[in-house]
């Protein structure tokens, strides 16, 4: 993933966001299926491991919810899987830092005289605002989340100077994670990397999956895993 066109930061993806761990994470998310907190926490400590390696003392840095989905949801997917993790010792040799939070909003914009159709425009959303960044490229995602972060006073620091990963819960074009590690970057943190539950398949880049023995009686995990028509 580029980062700000100058840094390529690398990634690591618990799965793919298809089938089964799709559904899962959508459940647990929206549809108050906290059974599966458990299961989908290993999943992400099992990344985390990945990504971090033989590294110490690392942080990891969750990123931050929205405060209309906390109020919808009542929780922050990516927080409570941490935190699930690290009162199981799960987090390995790093610890959480829970850095980065929203920022306040740009300033409003200077319109001239009698520009209306302009103030319409501004404050009547569009539908792909009305539901989030679902269906929007990677362009106008970087535009939307950019400057939406930073580091709370009482974080920064602690992450200065640090080996910091940042952790979302789903990667799609990645503009959320360069906005993290903008914000982390500027909080002083060193981001060596990106952890994420589930990861979209690019249409241009397919995601190689190890190939795995027949099984007896069965269909093979490689034939399972071929990506159907039509998906």
């Amino acid at each position: 993933m580029d980062v700000n066109g100058s840094v390529i930061l690398p990634v690591v993806a618990a799965g793919v966001y298809r089938e089964e761990l799709a559904q899962a994470v959508l459940s647990f998310k929206k549809h108050g299926q906290g059974q599966l907190e458990s299961v989908l926490s290993k999943a992400l400590g099992r990344a985390i491991q990945g990504a971090a390696g033989t590294m110490q003392g690392f942080c990891l840095i969750p990123v931050p919810t929205t405060t209309s989905a906390f109020r919808k949801r009542g929780f922050s997917p990516v927080h409570l899987m941490l935190r699930n993790l690290a009162r199981n010792g799960g987090l390995g040799a790093g610890t959480l830092a829970c850095a980065l939070r929203k920022g306040r909003a740009a300033a409003p914009r200077q319109w001239a005289a009698g520009d209306l159709r302009e103030r319409i425009r501004a404050v009547m959303p569009t539908p792909a605002m009305a539901g989030g960044q679902k269906g929007l490229g990677r362009g106008a995602r970087v535009k939307r989340v950019r400057g939406s972060m930073r580091a709370g006073a009482l974080f920064a620091p602690a992450i200065r100077g640090r080996s910091c990963i940042i952790v979302d819960d789903v990667l799609t074009t990645g503009a959320t994670l360069a906005e993290a590690a903008r914000a982390v970057h500027q909080a002083g943190g060193v981001v060596v990397g990106a952890v994420v539950l589930a990861a979209t398949r690019p249409p241009d880049a397919p995601i190689q999956l190890a190939p795995a023995a027949p099984q007896r009686g069965g269909t093979p995990d490689s034939e399972k895993n071929k990506r159907r028509k039509g998906e």
